[in-house]
């Protein structure tokens, strides 16, 4: 079995690589084909997720979980026998999905805001159905360690899009709309990924046989996949609500469609940097987590919850001053779009519970917790909603940011509560969480004086760098100087971060 550190560093790795290639395609998305079609395309994308969650979430975590079960007692015959089983329910389950659109296309036309919707869903059901196959595939993959090709088979489709996307957007097709140029190339993209990944599985040494076990899978992955596909529900609700909520509150409805683009094609990307961190560490806690939970190791749950979650705050609360005080310069550079840039600065406090809801909510799955933490998020969500069905009207497209940080807010303290409650023990958040603010605010200033000296001294790409630079070293020394956290401490923690060790290193709180 591989340390923590080392598959942690494996995921954000290629996880790093592939958003960083997303993050670029999406800058010559937004500047390409502008930004209300981008909010065209994000409104039939959202809709297009709940339908991938029903068919690409419970199984592969299902197949993932037995697969190291079969694996671990050496029982090949079950594992490709659950794995060609899993295919089959999701391929089916696939295609099924894809005729009910197909047949009922008219009707579900009228519950968007722009007749071009429709089209781009129609496109991206090609994509769903080569989903299914390469979700499970892939949860194979995983369940037998094989990090790097379950990684780079997601890296593999992210290139190969966008390289479709460039192609079909050039010119050299008739393609008239670039949302439906940009949906087609995901389509494509997933047709070549799932022969990808399914050349993997082979070349590890697995095969497809006789299917069994279509009970128990469906079984199991039933209620993993209702939590999900409820909470991926919420997305395409927002992405209705708001450009109807902005149109009532004045706005045209190309404007509405242009600030929903703006929010979510171009300031969210931003926003999700540091949730390349903090998500590759909370997938690789879960299977850390749940077998210490297993063992019933307490101390060294107490001390890996206490320790992850101190760091998610501190990633947090380090990319927000730079978020804060370069912000607009950071949506001019990027996507060219000063408005994005603006609201990246506002909305950046919101990195906070953000992060802490991501991997409190991942504890709380390791140990068993997931339904109570879904009911948490449902907490969040009835929040959220009112505030986006309320607050268009007084601030326009920044209700969408106090929207998802209420959410987020409330879904993180009701998390870390049933955490504490779990533990038996004082996380100290707390004590971080103000210290970190008390960083924040400076840190967030010199960033910002900083970005408006240099403005239109040198050019922007240098401000930003030597901006952002001063602003984060200045954070770092606030922490080494006040002694919250040390350089040593973060490499003992690194060292000993492996599972099979004992644990009876005493652990620290610090950072």
């Amino acid at each position: 079995m591989k340390s923590l550190f080392k598959t942690v560093f494996i995921i954000i790795f290629f996880t790093g690589l592939t958003r960083l290639a997303g993050f670029i395609f999406r800058i010559w998305l937004s500047r390409t084909i502008g930004a209300e079609s981008l909010g065209v395309y994000q409104i039939s994308f959202s809709i297009f997720m709940v339908l991938l969650t029903i068919v690409s979430s419970g199984i592969p975590l299902i197949i993932s979980r037995m697969t190291a079960k079969y694996v671990a007692i050496k029982d090949k015959k079950s594992e490709q026998q659950t794995l060609s089983s899993a295919v089959i329910i999701s391929l089916g389950l696939s295609v099924v999905i894809s005729l009910i659109v197909l047949i009922l296309q008219k009707p579900i036309s009228y519950i968007f805001a722009d007749e071009r919707c429709i089209i781009i869903l129609l496109t991206l059901l090609p994509a769903l159905i080569f989903s299914s196959v390469y979700s499970a595939v892939r949860g194979n993959l995983w369940g037998r360690n094989k990090y790097v090709a379950s990684c780079s088979a997601e890296l593999f489709e992210q290139l190969i899009r966008i390289l479709v996307c460039i192609l079909l957007l050039s010119g050299l097709f008739p393609i008239k709309e670039g949302a439906i140029g940009a949906s087609l190339s995901l389509s494509i993209a997933c047709v070549f990924s799932c022969i990808f990944v399914v050349i993997l599985y082979f070349k590890s040494g697995g095969k497809f046989t006789k299917p069994k076990g279509y009970k128990e899978i469906i079984k199991t992955s039933t209620p993993i996949t209702t939590i999900r596909v409820a909470s991926s529900l919420i997305q395409p609700v927002v992405a209705l609500i708001i450009p109807l909520r902005l149109v009532s509150a004045g706005y045209t409805s190309a404007q509405s469609l242009s600030l929903y683009g703006i929010a979510t094609g171009m300031t969210l990307p931003l926003l999700f940097i540091p949730m390349t961190l903090i998500g590759s560490l909370s997938y690789a806690l879960i299977p850390d987590l749940s077998s210490a939970n297993a063992k019933n190791e307490t101390k060294y749950i107490s001390s890996r919850i206490s320790t992850s979650i101190i760091f998610s705050l501190f990633v947090a609360f380090f990319m927000v001053p730079l978020f804060m005080g370069a912000g607009q310069n950071l949506g001019v550079f990027f996507f060219d779009n000063a408005q994005s840039g603006i609201l990246l600065s506002e909305a950046s406090w919101i990195i906070i519970p953000m992060c802490l809801t991501n991997i409190s909510s991942s504890i709380l799955n390791a140990v068993g917790y997931e339904i109570k933490s879904f009911k948490n998020y449902i907490v969040g969500v009835i929040l959220m909603l009112l505030c986006i069905w309320f607050l268009p009207k007084y601030i326009g497209i920044n209700a969408l940011i106090w929207a998802m940080g209420s959410c987020f807010t409330v879904s993180a303290i009701l998390n870390i509560k049933m955490i504490k409650k779990y533990i038996t023990k004082d996380l100290k958040i707390a004590r971080y969480f103000w210290i970190f603010t008390a960083f924040l605010l400076p840190s967030a200033a010199i960033t910002s004086f900083c970005t408006n000296l240099l403005n239109g001294v040198i050019p922007l790409f240098f401000n930003l760098a030597i901006s952002c630079s001063i602003g984060a070293t200045f954070f770092i020394l606030l922490g080494l100087i006040f002694n919250v956290y040390k350089f040593s401490t973060v490499l003992v923690w690194i060292k000993t971060n492996n599972p099979l060790k004992k644990h009876n290193l005493k652990r620290t709180h610090k950072v």
